[in-house]
């Protein structure tokens, strides 16, 4: 194996190897980390040299990463992340600070949780930055790369949970959401007449069954799910003039139900047992970090501290 002497790494070029793996691309690279492309070249052609490795190569849409390059980014997450913290001031102060806070969850549970989140960061810490990242996916893959501070879901981690934090933000349960004219939308909503019908689900990650198809099966029961939408927001499309059903969280459910010709119900008797929480997620690299305290303190006092019923 090459030895590498760590004396002679300078730590400023794995800064730009993440900015580099995360683009993809050397201009906008550049552009992220205010340096010239040139510099962003130059320092690309020595990361090669130090991992013996081209790291990212030309392909048909542009620059792809390597086998290696793809290795490389969990741990380099990890250790740039402990590096920050162990250089990381022990206090915070929100009206001087600089730098990004990054959340994670769905579309429509922003709207709903973090709706005033901007307002509250202009007024607490206008030197930060906001990103709200509300692409379907694993979140706590990207809570466990750094790549989030926090996390909104009613989920929990398939692995490593002993990795995250989490605190229950808030108890909900599940509605049904139709097109005003479906046959559901009056009387008895029976749990026959639940099961006869044709199901949409919304799916975070894209993959496996939705909590209601496994509460299903521990009653013996099963439904037909011909629609799977990535968004909350395409479900009143979905319903509209059609007679697919989706159940919803309710307060997902309401909102929607706002959009003409849409109805909620409640779920048949054997369904509405109970409830689930949904959590506040977050990483235990950044469970003592002083700007990630007041973070989780803003979120829970002033935007979750208000939630109606």
């Amino acid at each position: 194996m090459r030895q590498v002497d760590l004396r002679s790494l300078d730590l400023n070029l794995l800064v730009i190897l993440r900015a580099l793996l995360a683009a993809q691309h050397v201009s906008r690279a550049a552009e992220q980390l205010g340096m010239s492309q040139p510099a962003v070249s130059r320092s690309l052609k020595r990361l090669r040299e130090v991992f013996d490795d081209p790291l990212l190569v030309r392909g048909p849409d542009g620059l792809s990463l390597t086998d290696r390059a793809m290795h490389l980014q969990e741990p380099l997450d990890r250790v740039l992340g402990e590096i920050h913290q162990l250089v990381s001031a022990t206090s915070f102060d929100p009206a001087r600070a600089s730098g990004s806070i990054r959340l994670g969850c769905l579309d429509l549970e922003a709207s709903i949780y973090l709706g005033d989140m901007v307002s509250v960061v202009r007024r607490d810490a206008p030197g930060m930055d906001l990103e709200i990242y509300s692409h379907p996916g694993d979140f706590f893959t990207r809570l466990a790369r750094g790549q989030l501070h926090l996390a909104i879901s009613g989920l929990e981690p398939r692995r490593n949970a002993d990795q995250f934090h989490r605190r229950v933000i808030d108890r909900t349960w599940s509605e049904c959401l139709m097109s005003a004219k479906h046959p559901l939308a009056s009387g008895e909503m029976t749990l026959s007449r639940f099961l006869d019908a044709n199901h949409g689900i919304v799916s975070i990650t894209g993959e496996g069954p939705a909590l209601m198809d496994d509460q299903l099966r521990r009653l013996g029961r099963s439904r037909r799910v011909m629609v799977r939408l990535s968004s909350f927001f395409n479900v009143p499309d979905a319903c509209l003039d059609s007679d697919v059903i989706f159940s919803l969280p309710h307060r997902m459910a309401r909102r929607l139900s706002q959009h003409g010709g849409i109805v909620r119900r409640p779920l048949p008797d054997e369904l509405r047992a109970g409830g689930f929480p949904m959590y506040l997620y977050w990483h235990a690299r950044h469970h003592a970090d002083a700007m990630h305290r007041w973070l989780r303190q803003t979120v829970v006092s002033e935007l979750l501290g208000d939630l109606e019923d």
